[in-house]
């Protein structure tokens, strides 16, 4: 996952996404290349274009703030984006490791959800711990293990989410501020490294650089046997756990969401009953 010129790829990879109108620049017809130019570039950001130039290429590697906070203005970059442009170009990165274990008490917390799908997922998007609706909800995976991995690797997604597309856009940009937050992180690097090799649409997406922290959306599944159901999303920073996340969905009351969501409990419930009913049989046979 490592670049020797990550703050050069990133500039490339933001002004290509930049069209020339948004800029304000004048349209001037077909390009070579998608986005702006480095002159253009250059101007926008009130620098010259050689010193723009020896950026992209690694050349020039102690820009300062004022120069950073042009370029982010000049390639339109929101909070997150900026902040992570400014993180490459100082060198300035967080030294804690994310954390992969669930503390008992959120555990707890997120047992005691018993009317909304929970779950709790680390830096790398893997699911660290859930509860019974969370896994009813995602029942129809071969895996219910890393939320990129699912999306990416398992056919059964494209028919979980009504919106394909945008899911894995949002989960991309999500992994990218998660790397740009834990940048030696392992797992992280893992997760990138599988899926580069085995998905050319996780590979396009992560090229283009996009840094979007998931905290929350609205999302719509398609769900084997609950069927259409439209869901919130929030993502809850656990403070205590960096780079751990409570992710929680809810429904508007009142609407057939919020019966869907009733029917996805009891499905759960029924799964959870069964396995308890089963727990003491499988006992049995091994005592025996």
């Amino acid at each position: 996952m490592e670049r020797e010129n990550e703050l050069g790829d990133y500039l490339r990879a933001r002004r290509a996404a930049v069209a020339p109108a948004d800029a304000g620049l004048p349209d001037d017809g077909p390009r070579r290349v998608p986005g702006l130019r480095r002159d253009e570039v250059a101007l926008l950001a009130g620098v010259s274009t050689d010193y723009y130039i020896r950026l992209e290429q690694g050349r020039e590697r102690h820009p300062s703030e004022q120069v950073l906070r042009a370029i982010a203005g000049a390639l339109r970059l929101d909070e997150a984006a900026a902040a992570h442009l400014f993180r490459l170009g100082r060198s300035v990165f967080g030294t804690a490791a994310a954390a992969t274990t669930v503390a008992p008490e959120l555990l707890r917390l997120m047992d005691g959800m018993r009317e909304v799908p929970a779950f709790v997922v680390g830096a790398a998007q893997d699911v660290l711990a859930a509860n019974a609706m969370a896994k009813e909800l995602y029942d129809g995976f071969a895996r219910y293990d890393n939320l990129l991995r699912m999306i990416f690797l398992d056919p059964y997604a494209r028919e979980f989410y009504a919106d394909w597309d945008r899911a894995a856009r949002i989960a991309v940009g999500n992994l990218r501020a998660s790397s740009s937050q834990f940048p030696k992180d392992e797992r992280i690097e893992r997760v990138v490294g599988e899926l580069s090799v085995r998905s050319p649409a996780f590979t396009g997406l992560w090229a283009r650089y996009e840094v979007r922290p998931r905290t929350h959306e609205d999302k719509h599944f398609r769900h084997p046997r609950v069927g259409e159901i439209r869901l919130h999303f929030e993502a809850l920073a656990v403070t205590s756990a960096p780079g751990q996340h409570l992710s929680v969905y809810s429904a508007e009351p009142g609407g057939a969401d919020a019966d869907a969501l009733v029917l996805l409990r009891r499905l759960s419930e029924r799964e959870t009953a069964s396995a308890d009913r089963a727990a003491p049989a499988e006992e049995e046979e091994l005592r025996a």
